[in-house]
């Protein structure tokens, strides 16, 4: 539909969405509800608003069934106990000497292997609390080094943004997960260096605080990361050999394969429903992220955004890590904004010479700077996951965002002012 939408509108439908999420209404309803409120108020009329909306909805679709095949992943690696194993294992392997360490890295790994953010953060919090107890952190440090664990991991996922990223740019998943492993070495990095700073602020973890032993037989750590291993196997032969398997097959399949590894098949029917319920608010979620970059990318919002790149003269790949950076903090969650920019954006950031795969990680990278914000889910799972109180967690969005400036700047520099060495 050839029509452009006011600078104000969009705006308001952004305005609209956060509004509407901060009074907890459902975030597929808040951003559906901003965009129509956007697309009136920008110059559309109802019926072309809902047009524009259907069709960045459709935009989805791709991401969406991807999304929904990764819950078979997630959900033999959770109910089987091996996202468990793989926590533990790596929490008291490292012990209490290197502890904020070992929570960061954690939740990295875990995520880094195909478990969704939010779950991967849940999983590793009961076994942080005890490590933190007993080494006497504060909830503080142990949360920053959750939650910069979890940005870590998951520019190098294959979980919803780094799908919706490889998507938008029709990339190789795995080449949109390597490319995110340099930036995710340095937010591990700034994130120990934080949290060792925060290791005697605030809170400290009480005794009725720690969790109770979780009953129930975990498997061996070589059986556990049989799914990952094999999913991200299959991925590798498109690079590796020009084989392209489909991550919408290669993660089930690595599930499916995992759970027999693991002697666990008869529970297979358990794992996937599990899965599928566990991705299915993501996907919808999905569903109304395009409703609201229908609206955006028929906005003269981006030829503003350009502008403004031309008369600050920056580099014209300054608008990858911008679109990201803006996105999340619209949407508060690393998929969303991912999802958002990479559709809105993409086909500008093409335009203007950059290759795709630097696009993609550039875009990808900047979905994780504000994608901890009080109206996103990310905030209020970190906040749960260690009983914090309000207060204390506002105090850690400063060092969260830093975290998230370091991986984008990392991520620029490589791809956006070296880029010429690795794509000409």
């Amino acid at each position: 539909m050839d029509i452009e939408l006011t600078i104000v509108g969009t705006l308001l439908a952004l305005v609209a969405t956060i509004g509407l999420i901060l009074i907890r209404v459902a975030p597929a309803y808040a951003m559906m509800a901003g965009a129509l409120i956007g697309g009136v108020i920008g110059g559309a009329t109802i019926l072309e608003t809902v047009e524009l909306m259907i069709g960045g909805a459709e935009g989805m679709v791709g991401v969406v069934l991807r999304v929904l095949a990764a819950g078979i992943l997630a959900g033999v690696l959770i109910e089987s106990g091996a996202a468990k194993t793989i926590a533990e294992s790596i929490l008291y392997k490292l012990g209490e000497t290197k502890a904020l360490l070992a929570v960061a890295g954690a939740t990295m790994v875990l995520t880094g292997v195909g478990v969704f953010i939010g779950v991967a953060i849940l999983t590793v919090a009961p076994v942080a609390l005890s490590i933190a107890k007993r080494a006497n952190l504060s909830k503080m440090a142990v949360l920053l080094a959750i939650s910069g664990g979890g940005k870590a991991g998951n520019i190098i996922s294959p979980n919803p943004n780094t799908i919706a990223a490889a998507e938008a740019f029709q990339v190789p998943l795995t080449s949109v997960m390597f490319v995110g492993v340099v930036p995710a070495l340095g937010g591990i990095a700034i994130t120990y260096v934080l949290a060792r700073k925060l290791r005697n602020v605030g809170d400290a973890v009480e005794e009725n605080e720690l969790p109770n032993e979780v009953v129930g037989e975990s498997p061996i750590l070589a059986k556990a990361l049989a799914a990952p291993g094999v999913a991200i196997a299959l991925l590798l032969l498109q690079p590796l050999f020009g084989i392209h398997i489909d991550p919408l097959f290669a993660l089930p399949i690595g599930g499916v394969i995992g759970a027999l590894v693991m002697g666990k098949g008869r529970h297979l029917n358990h794992y996937i429903h599990s899965g599928l319920e566990k991705m299915a608010g993501v996907a919808i979620l999905l569903l109304g992220t395009g409703t609201l970059a229908g609206i955006i990318a028929h906005s003269a919002l981006i030829d503003q955004i350009l502008h403004g790149i031309d008369a600050l003269s920056l580099p014209a790949y300054f608008l990858a890590p911008i679109a990201g950076i803006t996105m999340s903090a619209a949407t508060g969650s690393t998929a969303a904004a991912t999802a958002v920019a990479g559709n809105v954006f993409a086909p500008t950031i093409l335009e203007l010479g950059i290759h795709a795969l630097a696009g993609a990680a550039m875009v990808h990278a900047g979905a994780t700077v504000l994608d901890h914000m009080p109206h996103g889910t990310f905030f209020h799972i970190t906040r749960a996951s260690v009983g914090m109180a309000m207060k204390e967690r506002f105090k850690l969005l400063p060092y969260e965002t830093l975290i998230g400036v370091v991986i984008v700047v990392i991520s620029t520099l490589i791809f956006g002012v070296f880029g010429f060495l690795f794509f000409g």
